[in-house]
């Protein structure tokens, strides 16, 4: 199931990774996409979590001890882990539309960005399995992924990135996926504003 485009979204959220704050270029653009949606939308509902300032902690043996805990069973402390992950989940349950800001760390998304999809990817909740396999439960959303890349990736062999989110938001129900790109940010001035404005032009025919 898609989001009916006719129909008003409500709650956009906005989810940004980059370790940079404000000299992130993925966050920049990811914002600028989200500006656009926000005056086709008005009435829309905006959330940010920014995973930089805010990073989800890795689900170490502690955060897998507290979720296989009864609930009545659980600690304090296992209580607020299992909260944390609780308010992710109900963000994104929330949301009609998404959009995800993404650096390339090492040829891979960010550690804070992984450990988000760890938290909320939870059986019974976010997805289940069925005869017929897995099945993601937050459909019925659109989602826009802004790729911001120091080199040149897009469609080589060294793009892990495009993949690794495919199947994670298609694993979590989310199918309707674009992806915007904007590369060759590292490679000098002339590069970088070309990068920019390649992914502005993608942002704009969105």
């Amino acid at each position: 199931m898609r989001l009916d485009l006719n129909e008003t979204p409500k709650t956009i959220l906005l989810i940004t990774s980059s370790a940079r704050g404000a000299a992130s270029k993925s966050s920049l653009l990811a914002r600028e996409l989200t500006d656009r949606l926000q005056r086709r939308h008005p009435g829309a509902r905006l959330i940010q979590r920014d995973l930089g300032i805010q990073p989800v902690r890795v689900l170490d043996m502690e955060a897998l001890e507290a979720l296989s805990t009864r609930p009545e069973q659980r600690t304090p402390e296992q209580r607020a882990i299992v909260a944390g992950h609780d308010a992710l989940i109900a963000e994104i349950q929330a949301a009609d539309l998404v959009v995800f800001g993404v650096p390339m760390y090492n040829f891979s998304v960010p550690a804070q960005l992984k450990a988000y999809f760890d938290a909320i990817a939870r059986a019974g909740v976010t997805f289940r399995y069925t005869a017929k396999g897995p099945e993601g439960l937050l459909q019925g959303k659109k989602v826009y992924v802004v790729f911001a890349r120091g080199g040149m990736y897009r469609g080589t062999p060294l793009d892990s990135q495009t993949p690794y989110l495919q199947t994670m938001l298609g694993f979590l129900g989310m199918t309707d996926v674009e992806f915007v790109f904007a590369e060759g940010l590292d490679m000098g001035p002339e590069a970088q504003q070309a990068g920019l404005a390649a992914g502005r032009m993608a942002i704009a025919a969105l």
